[in-house]
């Protein structure tokens, strides 16, 4: 008994620190489930926009595949309780809408351009084992 007290006296600080990160967590996540249905999925979406503008950072142009995994890596963890109520063809829709977004983003937007392929505004893409490079602006 003696230890147990001796432990709380030493380490309170961090005590208190794990119960306050489990209490936002819980309130965080009941926030989320309390939404109605639409606008959980109305924020999934918006969330996607930011991770396929983040995947074509990371991995640049003719790589769908790839990004696909990344986004929905990400999605696992940002969204782990709700990545189990949804299959992957429909997760894999929503990218899709998210992708038309990001095209039509980086159409009009050169700080866009800027920020996902470098300040050159020139990406590469690999066509048959050759490296091309295509003017963006």
């Amino acid at each position: 008994m003696l230890q147990v007290v001796e432990f709380v006296t030493n380490y309170w600080y961090v005590i208190v620190g794990l119960i306050a990160i489990v209490a936002l967590v819980v309130a965080r996540v009941k926030g989320f489930i309390k939404l109605p249905t639409d606008k959980q999925i109305e924020r999934v979406k918006e969330w996607l926009k930011y991770a396929v503008t983040e995947a074509e950072k990371e991995l640049g142009t003719g790589t769908g595949q790839a990004k696909l995994r990344l986004v929905f890596d990400m999605f696992i963890q940002r969204f782990p309780i709700f990545s189990k109520f949804i299959t992957f063809q429909t997760f894999s829709d929503w990218v899709d809408i998210a992708l038309e977004w990001l095209n039509k983003q980086l159409a009009t937007n050169e700080k866009l351009v800027e920020y996902v392929y470098g300040d050159d505004g020139i990406h590469k893409t690999i066509v048959d084992d050759t490296i091309e490079f295509d003017e963006l602006v």
